[in-house]
């Protein structure tokens, strides 16, 4: 089992950043991928980004590329999400996963996670 908390999300403007946080309990971090999505209201469940066990692969969805940045701190047990230049289309609830499949990078489907944390809200105004 693993268990995910995320944190970090709020109301910020336009333009503006925030970080979100997941922290990962239960099992060795480094033996899972981990990965972000995101659900806007009336909208499916969609990737943002994913990183490797090792940390040394990153995949964004279009997007986010370029704004966004997901990394992941072994020693906290803990995987980022940098977002800057946020836009209100950014308004969601954000998800952190964790991946054990053998799969590697880019990992964007929702199938190929094995654990999901409860989710931050980011809201975003013009």
């Amino acid at each position: 089992q693993v268990q995910l908390v995320e944190s970090g999300g709020g109301l910020v403007q336009a333009g503006g950043s925030l970080r979100l946080s997941c922290v990962a309990s239960g099992r060795a971090f480094s033996s899972y991928a981990m990965g972000w999505f995101r659900q806007a209201p009336g909208k499916e469940r969609e990737f943002v980004a994913a990183i490797s066990r090792s940390g040394g692969s990153t995949y964004y969805s279009d997007s986010v590329k370029d704004r966004f940045t997901i990394s992941r701190d072994v020693a906290k047990n803990t995987v980022y999400l940098q977002m800057v230049s946020l836009k209100p289309e950014d308004t969601a609830v954000y998800y952190c996963a964790a991946s054990f499949t053998i799969a590697t990078i880019p990992l964007r489907y929702q199938y190929q996670y094995n654990y999901w944390g409860q989710g931050t809200q980011v809201t975003v105004s013009s």
